[in-house]
C-alpha cells in the first residue's frame, strides 16, 4: 500500500476490551497485579489481536542494514567497513541476532536499506536498497525528500511482502549500520527537543573525545538543517538514516495491520518516533523490548508514553533486545489462556 494512504488508515487498538482482559487476569489463580508488567502486556496483546485469546506463533524479526555519510567524521570507534562485514556475519549466522532468533524461534531477515557494499544473493537478505548509504549530513541532507519517501515505502513493502506469505503474528525490528546512533540521537534530540548532550550516548563504545566530537557534530548537523521538529519526512531526509526509515516504514505497517511491534535500541526507537510522527496511533502497537544504555532512548521512549519490557544493561542493537522480549510477549499470551482462573481451579478466592 502506498504510504500515505497508509498513514491516514492506521487505527488505534481496540480500547473495548481492555475492561474484559483486566478482568480475565485478575481472576487467575494469583493476587491481583502479582505477576507485575506481564498483565499490562497481556493486557495490550489482547486489544491489538481484538481477542481475549491472543496467540502467537508466526515470530518473525528484521534487521534493516545502512551506512551513514557522517561516519567518516569518526564518531564510531569502528569503521565502515563494518557494516557491510557485520551483514555478511548475520548471513553466516554468527553474530548475537542469529543465536538469540534460533534460541526463541524467530524468523530473521536481513534488509538491505542502504549499504554501501553490493551482497550476493541469499535467500535470508531483501535487497531494498534506496542508495549505497546517505550523505555526510555534517555537509548536506543526508538524502533527499524523495529518497526520505522511499525508505519509508520501503520498509512498508518488505513487511508486506513477508506478511503476505505467511502472516505475521508479532514482528521485532533491529538494525546495523556504523554512525546510525548519530542519526538517531539527532533524530530524537531534534522531535523531543533535548539537548543533544543530553540525549547523545557512546554507541560502539568511544571514548571521551570521540564523544564530545559526535555531540558536536549533532548540534552541528540540527543548526544547519533546522529540521521541522513535527515533520518525520524532513527530520528523515535532512538528518536520518535509510535503515532508520525502512524501520518506521514497518511499523507503519505492522500498526496497519494490526501486528504488535517489538523496537530495540535508540536506532530502532528513533524509527519508531518518526512513525509516531506520521501517526500517533502505531504507539498502541509498539512494545518497547528493553532499556538501552544509550541515553536518548529514554526520552524518545517517554515522547510516545512506552516503558522498556527488559533491563539488562544492553546497547548492542541488532534486535538483540527485542529478540528476547518476544518471548516475554508470548508468554504473557499463553498466561491470558492457559492459566486457570479461580473458579476453574477450584481455588478459593480473597474475601
Amino acid at each position: 500500500m502506498e504510504l500515505k494512504s497508509l498513514i491516514k488508515k492506521i487505527e488505534k487498538n481496540n480500547k473495548k476490551l481492555e475492561k474484559d482482559a483486566q478482568n480475565k487476569i485478575d481472576l487467575k489463580t494469583k493476587p491481583i497485579g502479582s505477576l507485575g508488567v506481564l498483565e499490562s502486556i497481556a493486557v495490550k496483546i489482547t486489544m491489538i489481536q481484538n481477542s481475549l485469546n491472543p496467540v502467537i506463533k508466526n515470530k518473525s524479526l528484521f534487521v534493516f542494514a545502512g551506512d551513514h555519510g557522517v561516519a567518516e567524521d569518526g564518531i564510531s570507534a569502528f569503521p565502515p567497513e563494518v557494516t557491510p562485514q557485520m551483514v555478511l556475519n548475520f548471513l553466516n549466522d554468527g553474530a548475537a541476532i542469529n543465536v538469540l532468533c534460533k534460541h526463541n524461534n524467530i524468523d530473521l531477515k536481513v534488509i538491505d536499506m542502504g549499504v554501501n557494499f553490493d551482497f550476493e544473493k541469499n535467500e535470508n537478505l531483501i535487497n531494498k536498497k534506496v542508495k549505497k548509504g546517505t550523505k555526510n549530513f555534517t555537509k548536506f541532507q543526508a538524502m533527499t525528500e524523495e529518497e526520505a519517501i522511499q525508505a519509508l515505502q520501503n520498509g512498508i513493502d518488505v513487511f508486506d511482502k513477508i506478511n503476505k506469505k505467511k502472516k505475521i503474528d508479532i514482528i521485532g525490528l533491529g538494525d546495523m549500520g556504523i554512525g546510525n546512533t548519530t542519526s538517531s540521537s539527532a533524530i530524537i534530540s531534534c522531535i523531543t527537543d533535548i539537548d543533544p548532550e543530553k540525549c547523545t550516548g557512546r554507541g560502539t563504545g568511544i571514548g571521551d573525545v570521540k564523544f564530545q566530537n559526535k555531540v558536536n557534530i549533532i548540534k552541528k548537523a540540527i543548526l544547519f538543517h533546522k529540521p521541522k521538529k513535527d515533520d518525520a519526512i524532513d527530520i528523515l531526509q535532512k538528518i536520518g538514516g535509510f535503515e532508520i526509515g525502512g524501520i518506521a516504514g514497518a511499523i507503519l505497517a505492522a500498526s496497519y495491520y494490526k501486528i504488535p511491534v517489538v523496537i530495540d535500541g535508540i536506532i530502532s526507537t528513533a524509527g519508531a518516533l518518526l512513525a509516531f510522527l506520521l501517526n500517533p496511533n502505531v504507539s498502541d502497537y509498539i512494545f518497547a523490548g528493553h532499556k538501552s544504555i544509550e541515553i536518548g532512548q529514554k526520552a524518545a521512549l517517554n515522547f510516545m508514553n512506552l516503558e522498556p519490557i527488559l533491563d539488562l544493561k544492553m546497547r548492542l542493537g541488532e534486535g538483540t533486545g527485542a529478540s528476547l522480549a518476544i518471548n516475554i510477549i508470548d508468554a504473557a499470551c499463553k498466561i491470558m489462556i492457559e492459566m486457570a482462573s479461580f473458579e476453574e481451579a477450584g481455588v478459593s478466592n480473597k474475601e
